[in-house]
């Protein structure tokens, strides 16, 4: 499998490239996202993709994008990809690539968390709360949350770490009709999904969310959507066992390669998360693109 690091579409302009994604303006309505397959880890693009990846996060929310339409509308156009680049760049774009309406997008990730997990259980440990949201005490590393909890952070700059913040500072942000409609949105996007995933054989532990408004101010879904690359996938076999042990389910992302880079050693030094990344081993790349591919099977079977 011909793997895409980088898109070098000639025929629309670069409007930006993300950890994953490369954007294209087409006219002044639209955006042509392509997903490559790059892969980032704490927050640095490693030097090697992992092959088929972008495709895989594509038909994943295309996927999503289809089985919640009906709770918030999203971003797709329905026009094929294909029919906005030239001939010689349709390898480039043909199933990775999403045309999607161009909006003014809300600078709040909308994170929506169903199990302690990860910087959620850190702040837990903590302060017994996330982002301002009191919990019970006695909650364990894994464990379900007494219901779904709307845990938003704020967009950060390219290289920087998004910063949890508290619903009430959304609400300074956006005023409080739109932060109430994009809190109770998330949570019934959450909790249908991790319905359907559940009954797949998967945990969804945690997700983001991204939104945009149209010209007309209506609330629209955007970006990736419910992604090993946006959501905490867990299966729920090893689960029990895991969460009485205290450890962290194996997960379906790019978690296996995090672990990798935290025992890695440069001059007998960790590596210390900047850039360059270290170069990942072969057996590191097809073991997390397996992963991402158990992923869609699973979800879509």
């Amino acid at each position: 499998m011909t793997a895409l690091h980088t898109s070098s579409l000639m025929s629309l302009p670069l409007l930006a490239r993300g950890k994953v994604r490369d954007n294209y303006a087409v006219g002044t309505d639209r955006i042509l996202m392509v997903a490559s397959d790059r892969l980032s880890a704490f927050d640095v693009i490693m030097g090697e993709p992992i092959p088929g990846k972008g495709e895989i996060l594509t038909r994943m929310a295309l996927f999503w994008f289809g089985k919640l339409a009906h709770l918030c509308p999203n971003h797709l156009t329905g026009q094929a990809p294909e029919s906005v680049v030239t001939p010689a760049e349709v390898s480039q774009v043909a199933g990775r690539s999403m045309l999607v309406k161009r909006l003014k997008p809300i600078p709040v990730e909308a994170v929506v968390r169903g199990y302690l997990a990860g910087s959620g259980w850190k702040e837990y440990q903590a302060s017994q709360a996330i982002c301002g949201v009191k919990l019970p005490a006695g909650l364990k590393n894994a464990g379900p949350l007494p219901q779904p909890i709307f845990t938003p952070a704020a967009k950060a700059e390219a290289g920087h770490h998004d910063e949890n913040i508290t619903y009430e500072r959304v609400v300074e942000l956006v005023g409080p009709e739109l932060a109430a409609r994009i809190r109770d949105v998330s949570i019934a996007l959450y909790r249908e999904a991790a319905a359907i995933a559940l009954a797949k054989g998967m945990i969804i532990a945690d997700t983001k969310f991204e939104f945009g408004l149209d010209e007309a101010g209506a609330l629209l879904l955007m970006d990736e959507v419910l992604t090993p690359d946006s959501s905490r996938y867990w299966p729920v076999e090893g689960y029990d066992e895991a969460y009485r042990s205290g450890a962290n389910p194996p997960s379906f992302d790019k978690q296996f390669v995090r672990d990798w880079l935290e025992q890695v050693r440069i001059n007998g030094k960790p590596w210390d998360k900047t850039p360059p990344a270290p170069r990942l081993p072969q057996d590191v790349i097809e073991k997390t693109a397996a992963k991402y591919r158990e992923a869609l099977q699973r979800l879509t079977a």
